[in-house]
């Protein structure tokens, strides 16, 4: 099976997975999706749309994101496309011009790209570093910047949800990714004070074990062992993390901000998570 046929089981399964929300609590709202064509992103885009918003997808590769536009119009949902790097400010602001200039409104801003590799932080090179602070902490915030900005001088209300990682437990192997999701969790503290005012909240969503197709970049062996990285030993699902970001970016989470959900089966209380394998100088302890 091919990533094609793979990615029209997956639409056809968010098409008509149950939710416990109303088929129109987000009515003709405009939500903005980054990584809108990914694991996670995908499924947050199918929800909203279902909800009755119109999602604008963004993601670096436009015949994804077209694909995926495809796939919601063909169930008569609402959904468009923009093509931008989100670590190009440039490129960000053109982004949410077009989409002020198309629908005259952007309610949500629902931030879910970003990338890791595992790697032991003893050998990131330079390059590898950056590309993950670019994408993870810088992107977000010029993201997030954006849209406040456009918010604020049209004294338009606004939610942004950053999808961010588990930092307060043992995550092995993406310290880059602790580094950069750390930031926008403080980010995201900071000014949803700051923005508060502005009748603009900011919160994150941090998943656990969630299966998608991006652990296939994890070790063979580390891959095995996260169904049991929490007490409920089993992953949870991309449809667990896109109904946490419509309970706080929805009219459900108007009293919410500055906080950060955590949806991780209880991993964060259970023990260690090893990306990369636990490395052999890990060994048995002689005193």
């Amino acid at each position: 099976m091919d990533d094609r046929q793979r990615q029209g089981l997956a639409d056809a399964e968010l098409a008509n997975h149950p939710t416990v929300y109303a088929a129109d609590a987000l009515k003709d709202q405009v939500v903005v999706v980054s990584g809108g064509a990914g694991g996670i992103g995908r499924a947050i885009s199918w929800l909203f749309a279902r909800l009755g918003a119109h999602v604008v997808l963004v993601g670096r590769d436009q015949g994804k994101l077209d694909a995926l536009v495809a796939g919601l119009t063909g169930h008569n949902l609402k959904a468009s496309a923009h093509a931008a790097d989100i670590r190009k400010p440039d490129a960000v602001n053109a982004l949410f011009d077009a989409v002020w200039v198309g629908h005259d409104r952007l309610d949500i801003l629902i931030n879910s790209a970003g990338g890791q590799f595992p790697q032991p932080a003893i050998d990131f090179s330079i390059n590898g570093w950056n590309a993950v602070i670019n994408t993870n902490l810088n992107g977000t915030w010029y993201m997030m910047q954006a849209a406040a900005q456009r918010w604020r001088d049209r004294k338009h209300p606004g939610s942004i949800v950053n999808i961010v990682v588990v930092t307060t437990h043992g995550l092995y192997g993406i310290a880059h990714t602790i580094a950069a999701r750390s930031g926008v969790i403080g980010l995201s503290r900071a000014v949803a004070v700051e923005w508060a005012p502005l009748n603009i909240r900011v919160n994150c969503v941090a998943p656990g074990a969630i299966e998608t197709e991006g652990w296939n970049v994890y070790a063979k062996e580390a891959r095995a062992t996260y169904p049991r990285s929490n007490p409920m030993m089993r992953a949870g699902s991309p449809w667990d993390i896109a109904e946490a970001c419509v309970y706080l970016a929805g009219p459900s989470g108007k009293f919410i901000t500055g906080e950060t959900l955590t949806v991780d089966g209880g991993g964060q209380l259970w023990g260690e998570t090893w990306t990369t394998g636990k490395p052999e100088y890990f060994g048995d302890e002689k005193g």
